[in-house]
């Protein structure tokens, strides 16, 4: 069988063979190259355990590429230093290491600026210049310290779709993307795109499931979030606040008194408190967004390509207005909205860099929700999911900031028999409606308790009855075994 791979000549070699090479003095320092500009970046990182959260959590390991792009700035992905304990740069072709710390750090965009204690061995190195988007069909080099090697390696591709979607270091959040078929395989994360000698993009995913398929984080998206951070700080990206629904069906376009011209979206549900609210309602249709008409599949045309109407949103911040022309009733109206940040939706996004809250009492864990709690128990309760995703639709961020779910129960002679409630959300206590994991913690803690917590859970045939006096010392006595050093964490 022939084999796929085949031994490749240095390029200097290729070149002295055929009389295209001169020799250069020794004495001869050679100049700075857009290569020499791509760095090597070691990230020594801790992952929270949600599942022991008093731990401090596991410690591991891994490398990705950043470049330069300012004095002592220098860009990668946000998933290569994420729960950093240690960074550490390297130049190429260099053995040392620098000591590397993250400046600003954006998840939801996957992106990070991180800098050195001492720049001083890279003041030589040309910033690589930030450029356009790419068109479909043209070429475009990744450079990276991918696995395989410890060099530096260069490959080059073709951009063969632009489109929006989801960026899989959330899990939660979609913005502008290009696919591209040249190899980003791990390590390649937070390298340069180069197309013409400037930045095209940053890559940072690929595909397990379709070979030669690989991502970049286009420049549109870069260049937002250094406009972020100019003021020192990151303030995440804006939500339009809409669920929407394509209008294909003649049937359905006919019932909102369209016309057959393929152009306009429903809308689906209207987020309480967000930027839409009391401006859109549910079955409005929309027509247009900032001026750009909308098809039936939610997109507009920009730069002369299809992309998803929330393209507009993503390129604005906190108070930017966004204009939109609505159907309701047969009637076409203009309307304006504010856009606000709305943290309630990072219940949906993976947490980094911090340690998961959680109260101990007597034997009993909880939590409050969010994606790294549901990921780590894979709850099956029909309620808690429920509740879960009606959380931001329904509103009930309104009602409740967290919601506390009884994740473990610790073997004791208090505990026995209590396993049956563990998955299930925490309702009342003793009476009172729990707002949030605070709110628990000082309820079940208080001074002067009463003989029994009565503990009621959302869907519960039956409460938890724990005994306050016997539960103090179950919980001195639990921590000790178990090794808990510390009964509570509040605050993020």
């Amino acid at each position: 069988m022939r084999s796929i791979l085949r031994p490749l000549l240095p390029l200097a070699l290729t070149a002295a063979a055929s009389g295209q090479l001169k020799e250069s003095p020794l004495t001869t320092k050679a100049k700075p190259t857009i290569y020499d500009s791509v760095v090597k970046i070691e990230c020594a990182t801790q992952v929270p355990d949600y599942r022991t959260p008093w731990n401090s959590g596991r410690f591991s390991g891994g490398r990705g590429t950043g470049f330069l792009i300012g004095p002592n700035q220098f860009l990668t992905n946000a998933h290569v230093v994420s729960d950093a304990r240690r960074l550490l740069i390297t130049r190429r072709g260099s053995a040392q290491k620098h000591v590397a710390r993250i400046k600003h750090i954006a998840h939801d965009c996957d992106l990070a600026l991180l800098e050195l204690e001492y720049f001083a061995p890279f003041e030589d190195l040309k910033p690589i210049e930030i450029g356009g988007m790419p068109q479909l069909e043209s070429e475009v080099s990744t450079i990276g310290y991918p696995v395989g090697g410890d060099r530096l390696s260069v490959t080059r591709g073709v951009v063969s779709r632009i489109d929006f979607s989801s960026y899989s270091h959330s899990r939660a959040d979609s913005h502008l993307v290009i696919q591209v078929d040249a190899a980003i395989n791990p390590g390649n994360s937070g390298g340069p795109v180069i197309q013409d000698g400037k930045l095209a993009g940053v890559a940072f995913q690929g595909r397990t499931d379709a070979d030669n398929v690989g991502y970049i984080i286009p420049t549109p998206v870069v260049k937002r979030f250094l406009e972020d951070i100019k003021d020192d700080e990151y303030n995440h990206y804006m939500d339009i606040g809409l669920s929407t629904f394509p209008l294909f069906n003649p049937a359905m376009r006919k019932a909102y008194k369209l016309s057959d011209d393929a152009k306009g979206i429903l809308v689906a549900n209207v987020v309480p408190e967000g930027p839409c609210d009391k401006v859109i309602e549910k079955g409005d249709v929309l027509l247009k967004i900032d001026g750009n008409e909308i098809d039936s599949a939610g997109n507009i045309r920009i730069g002369g390509e299809f992309v998803d109407m929330n393209e507009i949103v993503e390129r604005k911040f906190a108070g930017d207005k966004v204009k939109l022309t609505i159907l309701r009733g047969g009637e076409t109206k203009d309307v304006e909205i504010t856009l606000n940040e709305f943290p309630y939706s990072s219940i949906y996004s993976i947490r980094y860099d911090e340690q998961p809250r959680f109260t101990f009492y007597g034997g009993l864990v909880f939590q409050p929700l969010n994606f790294n709690l549901y990921a780590s128990y894979s709850f099956d309760d029909r309620r808690l999911r429920q509740i879960y995703n009606d959380f931001i639709s329904k509103g009930l961020f309104k009602e409740i900031e967290d919601i506390v779910v009884l994740t473990r129960v610790e073997s004791d002679r208090l505990t026995t028999r209590m396993g049956g409630f563990t998955g299930m959300v925490v309702e009342k206590v003793n009476d009172t409606k729990i707002k949030n994991l605070k709110h628990l913690h000082e309820i079940l803690n208080a001074p002067n308790p009463p003989e029994f917590h009565v503990i009621e859970f959302n869907g519960g045939a039956r409460p938890l009855i724990v005994p306050s006096a016997e539960a103090a010392e179950a919980q001195k006595r639990i921590m000790q075994q178990v090794g808990i050093s510390k009964a509570s964490r509040l605050e993020k």
